[in-house]
C-alpha cells in the first residue's frame, strides 16, 4: 500500500487528479483525472425560486466545519440503490487530516440538533473540489449546496469543482469542460488567496447572495 500524505493529496488535487477507493472496505486508493471535468460555474448558477424559498424559510439551521467527521460518514453510509461508497476508512483518514490543517470543510444540515444532511471538499485557494453530499430529509443536502454556492461567491472563490458532470448537478447550471480547459481555471483558480471562513456559511450571512442567485435564476 503506497503512502499518502496530506500534502500527496494537496499536489495531486492541484495537478486535476483526486483520489476514490473501489469501495468503502478497502485499503487501496485509485487515482482519477477525468477527460471530461464537472464544474459549477458560479456566476451561472441556476436557484430555482422554490428552493430559494426553502433555503431562506429559516428550516434548516446550517453551520460549517462544526461536525466534519459526522458528515463524511453521512456521505459513506449506503442508502438503496447504493449499497458500497468509495469513501473507505482510509478516504476517512486522509482528509480528517485536510480538515485539521484547514484544506478540506463541511457543511452541515440540521433540524434542531439532528443532522439530517450535508457535504464535504476540498479548498486550495480560491477552488473547492466538492466531494460527496448525503441527506436524509428532502432538499437537505440541495440547501446544503446552495449555501457552499452563495458563501463561496461572497468569500471570493472562483472554481467549484464537481469532478464529474450529473443530471443533479446539470439543474443547477453544472457542466462538464475538456481537462485542458479545467486546467487552466485551476491554475487560476489556485493563486487566488482565500480562507474559508465558516461564519459565512450561516443564513444571515448568505441570505442576500441567495436573494441575488434567485433573482439571476
Amino acid at each position: 500500500m503506497e503512502e499518502v500524505t496530506p500534502d500527496i493529496l494537496l499536489e495531486a488535487y492541484a495537478a486535476g487528479i483526486f483520489p476514490m477507493a473501489p469501495d468503502r472496505a478497502s485499503d487501496e486508493l485509485d487515482w482519477y483525472r477525468p477527460e471530461s471535468r464537472g464544474v459549477l460555474p458560479l456566476d451561472r448558477f441556476h436557484l430555482p425560486r422554490r428552493l430559494a424559498r426553502r433555503v431562506l424559510s429559516g428550516t434548516f439551521r446550517v453551520t460549517s466545519d462544526q461536525a466534519f467527521g459526522a458528515v463524511m460518514q453521512g456521505c459513506a453510509a449506503g442508502v438503496p440503490g447504493r449499497e458500497t461508497t468509495w469513501i473507505s476508512g482510509r478516504i476517512e483518514a486522509l482528509y480528517h487530516q485536510l480538515f485539521l490543517r484547514g484544506n478540506a470543510h463541511s457543511v452541515e444540515i440540521r433540524e434542531g440538533e439532528t443532522l439530517v444532511g450535508g457535504l464535504y471538499g476540498v479548498s486550495l485557494g480560491g477552488a473547492f473540489f466538492g466531494e460527496s453530499m448525503f441527506s436524509r430529509r428532502p432538499d437537505a443536502s440541495k440547501v446544503a449546496l446552495v449555501h457552499l454556492v452563495a458563501a463561496m461567491r461572497l468569500q471570493g472563490f472562483v472554481l467549484l469543482d464537481t469532478q464529474y458532470g450529473t443530471t443533479h448537478l446539470a439543474q443547477f447550471g453544472g457542466e462538464e469542460i475538456p481537462a485542458r480547459r479545467y486546467a487552466g481555471l485551476l491554475r487560476h483558480a489556485i493563486d487566488v488567496k482565500v480562507t474559508w471562513n465558516p461564519a459565512a456559511i450561516a443564513l444571515d450571512a448568505v441570505a442576500d447572495e441567495v436573494r441575488r442567485l434567485a433573482a439571476e435564476g
